[in-house]
C-alpha cells in the first residue's frame, strides 16, 4: 500500500495543492526521495524522465526553505531554458501554498531584469551559463543558498557545462544539503556526485507504473529519401492528437517545417538552440495550446518538454543513442495517457535501428538483419 504525501512527512497546506491538482499519492521516485530530503539529508537519485522528479526534489527543498532569511535560500540548476521554465512553473503553486517566491534565469532575456527577480525570490531556477553571467556581475550572491539541487545532471555534463557547474558551487555555502537528479549515476555524474556532496543517500527509481505514465507502442517504419516526407506528412494528416517530430540539426528543423508548408500544407512550429527564448516560447504556446498541431525539434525539446497531451512522438531522423530514443520517445504516454512512438528508417540506418530497438527491449521490428558480410578479395597473384 503507497504512503500519502502527508504520511511521508508534507505539510498540509502543499497537500492541499497537490490534491487539488489529482495528485493523491507519490510516485516511486517521490516515496524513496521525500522522507530523507525533508530530514535534510544529502541525495542521489537515479531517476529517469516521466517519473516524476521534480516534486521529489520540489516539495522537499520548498518545505525547508520555508521562512529561510536571505534570498535565494534555495538554488536548482538545470541545463537547459525549457527546463528552468517548467521546473518553476510545475513548482509554483506549491511555493505560493508556503508565500515563497520562485524566479527562473536563463540566456535569451534582459539579465537586468532577470538579476532583480532573483535577488527577490527564495528560490532560484537557473540555468549554468547566465547564474555565472550573474554571479561575475554582481548582480545576484549564493551565499544564504541552504538547500542546492542539481536537475538532469548529466544532460548538463553532456552539454559541456561542468566548468560553468564548478564556479557556481564555489559560491554557495558548504553547510547546504544538496540533492542530486540524473538519468545515470555513473562516471563524470560519480564524480561530479562525490565532489558536491555528503554521506549522501543513493535512490534508484523506475519510471510509473503504466498507470501513471501510460502505455507508449513503438513502431519502426522503413522509409526511402524520396518517400520519407509524404510519409510524416501522411501520418500528421491522419493524426488528431499533437504530434513532436525530432530532427537531427537545427537546420534541418527549419527545412522540414518549410517542407510540410510548402508541399503539404501542413503548418508546424519550430523549436532549436539557434532560437531566442522568445521566439522558443511562442512555438511552445503554440504547440501547447493547439493551435499548431505539430512541433519539429531537435534533441533541445528531448528533455523538459512536459505537454501531456502529445499523442506522436515521431523520429524523422532516428535518435543517436539508446538514451536520446528514451527521452524522446518519453515526451507522449505523460498523466496516464497513451502515446506512440514512430522511427523512420533509411535502408542505410536499417541496422543501427535494428539493434537500438532490440537493446531497449521492443524486439526486431525490421526483421533479423545481418551486418553485410564482406567481399571476398581476390587472390593473390603468384610471383614468378
Amino acid at each position: 500500500m503507497k504512503k500519502s504525501f502527508a504520511a511521508l512527512g508534507v505539510s498540509a497546506p502543499v497537500v492541499r495543492v497537490l490534491e487539488s491538482r489529482g495528485m493523491d499519492a507519490p510516485f516511486a521516485v517521490q516515496t524513496l526521495v521525500l522522507p530523507d530530503a525533508l530530514a535534510g539529508v544529502d541525495v542521489l537519485a537515479a531517476s529517469p524522465t516521466g517519473s516524476g522528479k521534480t516534486l521529489a526534489f520540489g516539495i522537499p527543498m520548498i518545505e525547508r526553505v520555508t521562512g529561510a532569511k536571505g534570498n535565494p535560500a534555495a538554488l536548482v540548476l538545470v541545463p537547459t531554458r525549457e527546463l528552468a521554465s517548467q521546473v518553476v512553473e510545475e513548482l509554483q503553486p506549491l511555493a505560493a501554498a508556503r508565500s515563497i517566491r520562485i524566479a527562473a534565469v536563463y540566456g535569451g532575456t534582459p539579465i537586468v531584469a532577470q538579476s532583480k527577480r532573483a535577488r527577490g525570490a527564495q528560490v532560484l531556477v537557473a540555468t549554468p551559463g547566465r547564474l555565472n553571467d550573474l554571479i561575475e556581475r554582481r548582480l545576484v550572491s549564493l551565499r544564504n543558498v541552504r538547500v542546492l539541487v542539481l536537475d538532469e545532471a548529466d544532460r548538463m555534463l553532456d552539454m559541456g557545462f561542468r566548468p560553468q557547474v564548478d564556479r557556481v558551487l564555489r559560491e554557495v555555502p558548504e553547510n547546504r544539503q544538496t540533492m542530486l537528479f540524473s538519468a545515470t549515476l555513473e562516471g563524470a555524474v560519480m564524480d561530479l556526485a562525490r565532489k558536491y556532496t555528503v554521506n549522501a543517500v543513493h535512490v534508484r527509481a523506475e519510471r510509473p507504473a503504466e498507470a501513471e505514465q501510460g502505455e507508449i507502442s513503438h513502431q519502426f517504419v522503413p522509409v526511402t529519401a524520396d518517400t520519407k516526407l509524404a510519409q510524416l506528412a501522411a501520418q500528421l494528416g491522419g493524426t488528431k492528437g499533437l504530434s513532436l517530430v525530432f530532427v537531427r540539426t537545427k537546420h534541418g528543423a527549419d527545412k522540414l517545417a518549410r517542407k510540410l508548408a510548402r508541399d503539404h500544407d501542413l503548418r508546424a512550429a519550430v523549436m532549436h538552440g539557434n532560437m531566442s527564448q522568445n521566439a522558443r516560447e511562442r512555438s511552445l504556446a503554440q504547440f501547447e495550446s493547439g493551435k499548431v498541431m505539430t512541433l519539429v525539434a531537435t534533441d533541445v525539446a528531448a528533455r523538459g518538454l512536459d505537454v501531456d497531451d502529445i499523442t506522436h512522438v515521431i523520429n524523422f531522423d532516428p535518435p543517436g543513442t539508446d538514451e536520446d530514443y528514451v527521452h524522446r520517445v518519453g515526451r507522449t504516454g505523460r498523466a496516464g495517457r497513451s502515446g506512440t512512438g514512430i522511427t523512420f528508417v533509411l535502408p542505410e540506418q536499417r541496422l543501427d535501428v535494428g539493434r537500438l530497438a532490440k537493446r531497449l527491449g521492443h524486439g526486431a521490428p525490421l526483421g533479423d538483419v545481418e551486418p553485410p558480410k564482406r567481399p571476398r578479395s581476390a587472390p593473390r597473384r603468384r610471383r614468378r
